[in-house]
């Protein structure tokens, strides 16, 4: 099968992305709202952060599904799950006791005004009782979750192929209508309270993998999405503006909010995947590197904007230019420790760097 490189442009494009949103979340909300630092809350940056969470994550495990139907075609469910333990259990560990605990300690300092050593910041990571966020200090998975999470949905999901393989062998989705793809958003939103720990539900997640894995991969369903590409984007803008205004500006919080805050992140995957079939679908040097480097990147950044976010607000300029100081200084900080990692056989290894494979 000829590899769909639009995927994994958009796949280190999202994880790009997190730079400037987590940045943006220094300024967003309240002091209490979730983030390691706090500024102020400034309109323009808690907008965009509102506008890019319903879509970054749930697209990110969709196109994990829609790879793992790729990744199962050339390799054994051995291969598969040993795959998995490399590439997410193993940094998932290594990650939470390494990088995990330097951001609480910095949460500690900011929030409660500790003056502790780290050491005892770091006893104190595991024995703390929090809500897990971890933002005022304790114990926390932080942005690791994501690891675990994939990790135990990706196992479930074999499960779940292996006995439809079994049970349904003639099961095939590549005839859905595009307005049927577009109300897979109902079934998204009812799992969404289906083990929901912390905001992050693995039922939402278990699905969007799925739909991923037997719906989004299909040729004929990737076809419609691609020809349907500009009333997708439209309705997400439509979408994305009514969620973003309702939640920042009205304060709500009721059900329907929640259910377009799924609508608007599924028409977001659809929209990139459309998008993304017909503008992205290449490969040179550098589209290969950030690939390589993408999920390397993604387990390093958070800690790498913290510490830098922290020091840059006590600049006396203004949120603008601390704003960019942080996307750009942690970005570059971020890439120049991937670059040393990859040279270190043992840091590749905990980190799951491996070569990718056609």
């Amino acid at each position: 099968m000829e590899r769909k490189y639009y995927i994994d442009n958009l796949r280190w494009m999202a994880i790009l992305l997190l730079f400037p949103f987590h940045a943006a979340q220094i300024w967003s909300g309240g002091e209490y709202s979730g983030f390691y630092i706090w500024s102020h809350t400034n309109t323009a940056l808690y907008v965009f952060s509102t506008f890019v969470y319903p879509w970054y994550m749930t697209f990110l495990v969709t196109i994990a599904g829609m790879s793992s139907k790729y990744a199962l075609q050339k390799r054994t469910n051995k291969q598969f799950i040993a795959e998995r333990i490399k590439k997410l259990l193993i940094p998932f560990f290594f990650g939470l006791l390494t990088l995990v605990p330097v951001m609480t300690y910095i949460g500690e300092i900011f929030f409660n005004g500790y003056t502790g050593t780290y050491l005892q910041q770091y006893v104190l990571f595991f024995t703390k009782v929090t809500d897990l966020t971890g933002y005022h200090g304790g114990f926390t998975p932080a942005h690791l979750w994501f690891l675990i999470y994939l990790f135990v949905i990706s196992l479930t999901a074999l499960l779940i192929i292996l006995l439809q393989k079994k049970r349904l062998p003639n099961f095939k989705t590549k005839n859905i209508s595009y307005i049927c793809i577009v109300l897979l958003f109902i079934p998204e939103w009812i799992c969404q309270y289906i083990l929901n720990i912390g905001g992050k539900s693995l039922g939402q997640f278990l699905i969007l993998f799925l739909f991923g894995y037997y719906i989004l991969s299909e040729e004929s369903i990737l076809q419609k999405l691609k020809k349907y590409r500009f009333i997708s984007l439209t309705i997400w803008i439509l979408s994305g503006c009514i969620y973003t205004y309702l939640y920042c500006f009205e304060n709500n919080r009721t059900i329907w909010i929640t259910g377009l805050y799924i609508f608007f992140g599924w028409i977001g995957i659809i929209t990139l995947l459309g998008i993304g079939q017909s503008k992205l679908n290449m490969h040179n040097r550098l589209t290969v590197y950030l690939t390589q480097a993408s999920f390397p990147i993604y387990i390093l950044h958070m800690t790498v904007l913290v510490v830098t976010g922290y020091f840059i607000l006590k600049l006396s300029v203004g949120v603008t230019v601390q704003f960019l100081l942080i996307v750009f200084i942690s970005l570059i900080a971020t890439f120049l420790i991937y670059e040393i990692i990859k040279r270190v056989p043992v840091l590749r290894f905990l980190l799951g760097i491996t070569k990718r494979k056609e």
